[in-house]
């Protein structure tokens, strides 16, 4: 939580005057007391109606001032604390957005979604606490322990024991709750790793009847995070009955001291009214402190998650080159290969590449043999672990991400949409397209007529686009990469789901108005890359053949083999 105090610095004004009118607050009602002790009396024991009428009014006043002050207190650390949480979340989505896939990969979504939203409001409400609560509690409880020994010191005594000991149970169980509720949150983030994939794979699990298997995994782990939950909650239901039972004992001290000293006239029956107001202010505040404790706890274990994340350092630092087309390779692999993270096992090995500008490259090969993986490598997505990949002649480790990656459009495999319109959408590869531009990468990527079909660039496309056949989705996110015009374009296997007809008409569109384009075409379909300038053919990791269709049909049997088993179901489906 020290880590994220940081975040408090451009507000330090409000974390200032929200605790200073808290005081204020505190300082009035300190007050209350000796008023009530001087209404016994004098106005009460005296029948003194003017005094007890002065008494209240100035009750009233304290009251209405004691208010004034809390009001403004709450307002300043609300404000202090919304501005914090607002802080804290946005740096750390700005953190997540700068990490590579392979932290990303680590760290895992859902963990991250719990520590962007239910960590960050931990801390945020406990920040909020913390500006009212952290100097008023503890000043009453040692402002009402001073001003009990103002009014008598025999019976004081009783408020310097009770108070350090009520501080002892106070921490201990602060101290003892803290691992527990570190582990809650780690529980949590287990069942909302289940939860997100349940929810966002629900069609595949009712496909394949699994709803009785998950619901019984998801119970199983809500009953381990409600062990854990009802665990550390039974050690913080331990102290409201231990602290009401030390102030509650204490108070019965203070009414049978007071009692006697009242009889032997060493004190008044205001007096003890007034350090029985005193013991219930403490109990009051202690709860308060309590609560706030409770808060502290469970926020210091979310603060440590959030310093978490905050401390994992992008491995792809950024570069400063940039280059424009010229007589170097488009894309060239010199002795590539690359480990995933805690991954003994190369996913590629070995591969020497070199790509002109200009030209259409096909990657095929078996599942896992490292396409996807290979393509990922030229915008930087994930860095090499041996060897170079180089744009324009430079290595994209000196690149400029950003530059670097405004000359690649690149299609993932995963067609994925977001909320708004189209024409929304299409901007998300040039910010600025115009209708007449977007209209023409609709028309390369065979998505015009079906937009057309409905409300043109303003049709509206909900969450993941699932308004949309998969074929359609997919000719949409090819088109949001074609409207910015890249250098270098990566067909991730983006058409898995267009019909052959539909799949040839996109690739001759491509070919036809992408003059000058580099172009890398990942596929399973050997149909698809049969046309391209440049066949490469992993398998395991490990290059196969490079060359054209008939080359490698020829010499290279991974290919063949690839071709037969599918040129042939085809030629017997179109018979």
């Amino acid at each position: 939580m020290k880590n994220l105090l940081k975040y408090l610095k451009p507000y330090v004004k409000e974390s200032i005057l929200a605790p200073f009118f808290k005081m204020l607050e505190a300082i009035f009602e300190l007050m209350v007391p000796l008023v009530m002790s001087a209404i016994i009396d004098t106005g009460i024991k005296n029948s003194d109606k003017p005094f007890i009428y002065k008494m209240v009014l100035v009750l009233v006043v304290l009251a209405l001032v004691g208010f004034i002050s809390a009001v403004t207190a709450q307002y300043f650390a609300a404000k202090a604390a919304m501005y914090f949480g607002k802080e804290v979340r946005s740096d750390l989505f700005r953190h997540i957005n700068s990490l590579s896939y392979s932290e990303i990969d680590s760290l895992g979504t859902s963990t991250l979604i719990a520590r962007l939203t239910s960590d960050v409001n931990q801390a945020q409400t406990a920040v909020n606490l913390f500006l009212r609560l952290f100097l008023r509690s503890p000043f009453i409880v040692i402002g009402a322990t001073v001003m009990a020994f103002t009014v008598d010191k025999k019976v004081a005594t009783i408020f310097a024991v009770s108070v350090p000991l009520l501080a002892v149970v106070v921490f201990a169980v602060m101290f003892g709750s803290v691992p527990i509720y570190k582990r809650v949150q780690s529980k949590l983030d287990k069942v909302l790793k289940i939860t997100r994939e349940n929810l966002s794979g629900v069609r595949v699990v009712r496909a394949f009847n699994r709803q009785k298997q998950e619901t019984e995994e998801f119970e199983e782990n809500s009953l381990e995070l409600q062990k854990s939950q009802l665990y550390g909650g039974r050690i913080m239901a331990l102290l409201n009955p231990i602290t009401y039972v030390i102030v509650n004992i204490a108070i019965l001290l203070i009414i049978y001291t007071g009692g006697l000293r009242v009889n032997t006239g060493n004190l008044t029956q205001g007096e003890v009214v007034a350090l029985i107001n005193y013991m219930s202010q403490v109990l009051v505040e202690l709860v308060k402190l309590a609560n706030l404790i409770i808060n502290l706890t469970k926020s210091m274990a979310s603060g440590s998650r959030i310093s978490a994340v905050l401390s994992v350092e992008p491995t792809i630092p950024d570069g400063e080159k940039f280059a424009d087309k010229g007589d170097d390779p488009a894309v060239e692999f010199d002795n590539v290969s690359i480990a995933y993270n805690r991954s003994k096992e190369k996913s590629l090995s070995g591969l020497n590449v070199s790509v002109p500008v200009g030209t259409t490259v096909g990657i095929i090969g078996g599942t896992g043999s490292g396409k996807t993986t290979l393509v990922n490598l030229i915008p930087r997505f994930y860095d090499v672990t041996e060897g170079s990949v180089k744009v324009n002649g430079i290595d994209v480790r000196e690149w400029n991400k950003e530059k670097l990656r405004e000359k690649i459009g690149v299609v993932p495999q995963k067609a994925v949409l977001f909320r708004g319109t189209v024409r929304d959408n299409m901007k998300w590869g040039k910010q600025n397209a115009s209708d007449d531009e977007i209209t023409e990468a609709l028309r390369i990527a065979q998505a015009e007529d079906f937009i057309k079909a409905k409300d043109g660039l303003d049709t509206a496309v909900q969450q993941d686009g699932r308004n949309f056949s998969g074929g359609q989705r997919q000719r949409l996110t090819i088109a949001r990469a074609l409207v910015r015009k890249p250098e270098i374009l990566i067909l991730d296997d983006s058409a898995s789901a267009l019909d052959f007809a539909t799949d040839a008409a996109l690739r001759r569109a491509i070919h036809a108005s992408t003059d000058g384009m580099t172009v890398f075409i990942v596929s399973q379909r050997a149909s698809t890359v049969k046309n391209a300038d440049m066949i490469i053919v992993l398998d395991d990791g490990e290059i196969a053949g490079i060359g054209n269709h008939t080359d490698l049909y020829e010499n290279c049997e991974v290919y063949r083999e690839i071709c037969l088993s599918q040129l042939y179901s085809e030629e017997a489906s179109a018979k």
